[in-house]
């Protein structure tokens, strides 16, 4: 019998190092396989939430008589990223693959267009957010189905008791479990002196200024928050603007009452900060408080998961989606297609939902309610904010509107952080300006097609 290779990364949280155990499974098989069908999903964080997956696809197999062979692919060591480019060179690898981001318009010359299935999609479970069209629709065609599995906003997690005891904040009372947020006066002012409190009280706020992705995903927010664009849509450098003047102004503020070394922080430095019980408030998904809830139980019951502040041009919070793409060398389009529509019911979503924790959030408006979100703790309930089903939140990707291009190259080089830790650090204003301009001058103008 024919078998695939699961490659399963253990989330063990950010007071450990990741592993990757390599696993041997069967095919999943029809009774009466009628053609193949290969998939390079993402390899979960969470210990389990492939599980959900493999069922689905099972289920589906089973009803349509297809053979599928499934790969769990590590992001791990960019393991993902570096398939990915291998298999677009080759022309050869898995019909469906999940890309992250920026690498659907990368690829968009190899992929599939999904216009109907989306369209269908988008009747059955609501609208699509615009970041999700943004990344996932180039020229008009749909190049990905928005993959649940993976898709997430790295919103705040706040300590409950800290922020009470030196903010004086309430946080469940702005975001109260089962009801809709009374965020009004959740903004970057009462943000910044919640910073400060917290930061003169021995607690300060966890966020990073590293170039890697959570950190950029934060200040990308704040940026947008203000209206302060580096690059617009047709890719002309207009970031000498009042906006992202603000925008610094504010970063420096904050940085001020930020653990020193923010500007060395990577993707797993928020995580060990809130688990050690230092932090009042990082930014990041549901992963750091299950690893809390596991390693660290005292911290995980005071955390809660909510909304960003506000700014000047309204409240954003960092999405991060998924896509299952289909390669143009697919040797089963139809099957593949068939698929992730399944993978995209709403119950199979929930199931997807349920095995994560809570940490996979769906793309679609109308699959923000599952009760998992509400059941989920201790505390019962810090997890009911996190999907915004009350859509107060403008859903952004730090670097957007830039074409794609632009904007991805801006993001994995930290642009944003970069400026912010050398206005921090002292270099004056106008130079931190001067400096980003040449950078992002040097990044090639022809965009992805």
């Amino acid at each position: 019998m024919a078998s695939r290779k699961v490659s399963r990364r253990r989330f063990v949280g950010g007071t450990a190092a990741l592993s990757t155990a390599m696993v041997a499974a069967p095919f999943v098989r029809g009774a009466y396989a009628a053609g193949k069908i290969s998939i390079g999903f993402w390899d979960h964080w969470v210990p389990n939430a492939n599980n959900a997956t493999e069922k689905a696809v099972r289920e589906w197999a089973e009803k349509e008589k297809v053979e599928v062979a499934i790969d769990f692919i590590t992001s791990q060591g960019n393991k993902l990223l570096l398939t990915t480019a291998a298999e677009a060179q080759a022309k050869s690898g898995h019909d469906i693959l999940a890309m992250n981001t920026f690498l659907p318009a990368q690829y968009a010359e190899q992929l599939i267009p999904v216009n109907a299935e989306m369209e269908a999609l988008i009747k059955q479970n609501g609208k699509v957010n615009n970041t999700v069209e943004y990344l996932g629709k180039v020229g008009g065609k749909w190049l990905g189905v928005p993959a649940t599995v993976g898709s997430q906003i790295k919103g705040p997690c706040s300590r409950i008791d800290l922020l009470k005891k030196h903010a004086g904040i309430d946080i469940q009372a702005i975001y109260p479990a089962g009801a809709e947020p009374q965020d009004k006066d959740w903004n970057l002012d009462t943000f910044m002196k919640a910073a400060e409190a917290c930061f003169k009280g021995g607690n300060p706020f966890g966020i990073g200024l590293g170039t890697t992705s959570d950190n950029v995903d934060t200040i990308g927010a704040i940026f947008h928050s203000f209206g302060a664009v580096l690059v617009n849509e047709k890719g002309d450098i207009v970031l000498k603007n009042d906006q992202v003047r603000q925008a610094l102004d504010y970063y420096k503020k904050l940085m001020s009452f930020l653990p020193p070394d923010v500007p060395a922080w990577d993707d797993a430095s928020n995580n060990k900060f809130l688990v050690s019980g230092q932090g009042s408030l990082i930014m990041n998904p549901p992963s750091a408080w299950a690893v809390a809830r596991r390693d660290a139980p005292q911290v995980a019951e005071q955390c809660w998961t909510h909304g960003m502040p506000s700014g000047p041009k309204g409240r954003f919070a960092p999405f991060l989606p998924f896509f299952w793409g289909i390669w143009n060398f697919s040797k089963n389009v139809p099957a593949a297609k068939s698929l992730l529509v399944h993978l995209s019911s709403p119950a199979v979503v929930e199931s997807m939902v349920v095995a994560s924790g809570g940490y996979d959030l769906p793309s679609f408006e109308n699959l923000t309610k599952f009760k998992v979100w509400a059941e989920e703790g201790p505390p019962k309930g810090t997890l009911f904010h996190y999907p915004d089903p009350y859509h107060h939140q403008t859903y952004s990707v730090a670097c957007a509107p830039a074409p794609h291009k632009i904007a991805a190259n801006m993001y994995n080089q930290g642009i944003m952080t970069q400026m912010a830790v050398r206005y921090f650090k002292g270099e004056p204003l106008e130079k931190t300006l001067d400096w980003a301009s040449v950078e992002i001058e040097r990044i090639p103008r022809i965009d992805y097609p």
